[in-house]
């Protein structure tokens, strides 16, 4: 089970200038907002990454990071290459991952995270590529090293345990 005291959300470059060309990237962003939503309601922490920023932007303004959310700025498509992104996050944390674009650096960035020993889920509807067929190829990549693939829905639910959670209407209502 997703465990939100044993996990970390990272959105991977979800940047104003990448966004557009991603297929059903507005489905992609909104998927990625509620985990974002919901992993602030519940303290789940949350990091960033942006692919050479001056180029492509900063991320998108629905799921801007908030003033005291890591921000990793990188140029290598797999963010552990360019920063210390598998070491900084505590240890017993699953990394839950989604963004852009599934091929490249999600799945270059999840194998990174692999390759440290990291347990990873990646959100399937939360995640994109300009082509279906390289999301869904990066996808299945994933789960051949060892990823969970999971839904947006899986993960919040999962995190909440039980209707019966303290913040189970004000996290729902981010699905409905």
């Amino acid at each position: 089970m997703i465990e939100p005291a044993h996990t970390h959300l990272l959105l991977i470059d979800f940047q104003a200038r990448l966004m557009p060309a991603i297929h059903a990237g507005a489905e992609a962003v909104a998927n990625g907002a509620r985990l974002l939503q919901a992993a602030r309601l519940l303290g789940v922490p949350r990091s960033f990454t942006e692919q050479n920023p001056g180029k492509l932007g900063h991320t998108v303004p629905g799921i801007a990071p908030a003033p005291e959310e890591t921000v990793l700025a990188k140029m290598s498509f797999d963010a552990c290459a360019d920063t210390d992104l598998a070491t900084a996050l505590d240890a017993d944390r699953q990394v839950i991952v989604c963004g852009c674009e599934a091929h490249v650096c999600v799945l270059q960035t999840v194998l990174g995270l692999r390759r440290a020993g990291r347990a990873v889920a990646v959100v399937a509807d939360a995640t994109g590529a300009r082509a279906p067929a390289n999301r869904d190829a990066g996808l299945a990549r994933m789960a051949r090293h060892g990823a969970e693939i999971v839904t947006t829905e899986m993960v919040v639910f999962e995190w909440l345990k039980s209707a019966s959670h303290p913040r189970f209407r004000e996290v729902v209502a981010l699905i409905k």
